[in-house]
């Protein structure tokens, strides 16, 4: 398995090349040579399998014997067992043939863990194999961020720089972040959002000389590993409502995309998905690119659900690049454009998306009407980011006799402003994490100026 630039031009890597890479030396991401295929039986086989055995089987190929099966089979197994729930992501029904994947039950309650707990280990692994240590760049918009340290603070061969919008984030978001006081994780505040925070990480991957010869890894979803993980839960709670039997669709809260493309790889190898529904919040550049092929930046709107607050969707590339015939000049071209001016994708890609795709936007007073509505009808209390999830999944799912899996991306205890805010008098954390609000803090406040942010690295890192 060899793995290959949206963007055409940067050599080839191996799996083990790539989780240590991020993205590509081109500005591109890396995506598979060629997409391992699940058949039928193979799908048929995974009903009643662990969660840790179906990671494992759809995540081998990917692999492609770079980690011996004993060792990879190791990994993900103590990956998985620091969830709180036996399922790892159980399902939830809703209604008649509405159901919630709950993909927070790790240790930072957002769907973040189920990748990050595993990126952790495999970096620990090839650098422990190489004899080398690394530098970790990332940016959140509020759950990345947790995730990553907790994945990597017990890392011997890692130091993790993770950069957050300052006061842009939960307070939940940014204690669980800011509270953790090893020796090798380091939290910086940057006064600006989060696509100043991300144009820096970006800006120091693609120029990385400042760490003088150190190696810079990625942990956000531009780095292919992340992607592979999250293919898992598609294809777990796919089979455990009958796949490959029958079809199933997908809601998905998404601003940078990368779940969403999980998905679609998901049915790239064989998982038969009726549809693929992109939830938004008022910052819609996926809702208005697939509903009016308006391919444009638009000012950035603080919301109710932070996560989702980006003018920039990193990850939509890996599917522009699909949607183009992996033609990666026609996606480096669309993308240069994209950041002079307002675009728009060409006729035969927009229509491949709209065969799989649909969308919808939802805004602030939507988001708390959904909260108390989903409550009233399913005594469930939802976050932010899954209530646009409800709502799209209501107004876009289609075939009504086709399984519609909504993706609930985080606890509602992690966004008790919103909760609040619609009504209800918050939501507890849950024991491990209760004294969380107590919890002593330590990071930094800098300015968005990548060369402030590439100082404090040289000069933190151990």
């Amino acid at each position: 398995m060899r793995y290959i630039s949206t963007r055409g031009q940067a050599p080839a890597l191996s799996f083990e090349e790539v989780v240590l890479t991020g993205m590509a030396s081109d500005g591109g991401l890396y995506v598979p040579e060629t997409v391992p295929q699940l058949t039928h039986d193979d799908l048929a086989e995974m009903a009643g399998l662990s969660y840790a055995e179906i990671a494992f089987r759809v995540m081998q190929p990917f692999v492609n014997g770079e980690i011996d099966d004993d060792t990879f089979r190791r990994l993900v197994t103590e990956a998985y067992a620091t969830f709180s729930h036996d399922a790892v992501v159980p399902l939830n029904q809703l209604d008649a043939n509405h159901f919630l994947l709950e993909l927070f039950h790790g240790p930072t309650l957002a769907f973040k863990d189920v990748a990050l707990q595993l990126l952790g280990r495999l970096l620990d692994h090839f650098l422990k194999k190489r004899g080398e240590r690394a530098v970790i760049m990332g940016a959140t918009s509020g759950d990345t961020g947790s995730a990553a340290i907790e994945g990597c603070r017990h890392c011997d061969n890692l130091d993790i720089f993770i950069l957050h919008p300052y006061q842009r984030v939960s307070e939940v978001q940014r204690r669980q972040m800011t509270s953790v006081l090893a020796d090798n994780v380091f939290n910086v505040a940057i006064e600006g959002n989060f696509d100043d925070a991300q144009a820096m990480v970006k800006a120091s991957f693609a120029d990385q000389s400042f760490l003088n010869g150190t190696r810079l890894v990625a942990v956000n979803s531009i780095n292919w590993a992340r992607i592979m993980a999250q293919i898992v839960y598609y294809v777990a709670s796919a089979v455990a409502l009958g796949a490959p039997h029958r079809k199933v669709s997908f809601c998905v809260p998404s601003a940078n995309f990368g779940n969403v493309f999980a998905g679609y790889m998901a049915y790239r190898m064989g998982l038969p998905v009726e549809r693929f529904v992109i939830a938004t919040n008022a910052n819609d550049i996926l809702h208005r690119t697939l509903a009016a092929n308006d391919f444009s930046k638009q000012e950035l709107k603080a919301t109710l659900a932070p996560s989702m607050d980006i003018v920039v969707s990193s990850n939509f590339e890996r599917l522009l690049f699909e949607a183009y015939d992996r033609d990666g000049a026609a996606v480096a071209e669309l993308l240069a454009r994209f950041q002079a001016e307002p675009t728009a994708l060409a006729d035969a890609p927009l229509a491949r998306l709209r065969e799989r795709f649909a969308s919808h936007s939802v805004d602030d007073a939507t988001i708390l009407e959904v909260i108390r509505e989903a409550h009233h009808r399913t005594q469930e209390i939802l976050d932010p980011h899954t209530a646009t999830g409800y709502r799209a999944a209501e107004r876009e799912r289609g075939d009504a006799s086709v399984p519609m899996i909504t993706l609930a991306t985080a606890h509602p205890a992690k966004f008790a402003e919103a909760v609040v805010k619609a009504g209800f008098p918050g939501v507890p954390l849950p024991p491990h994490m209760d004294d969380l609000l107590e919890r002593e803090e330590r990071y930094t406040v800098l300015p968005a100026e990548l060369s402030a942010v590439q100082q404090f690295v040289v000069e933190n890192r151990r």
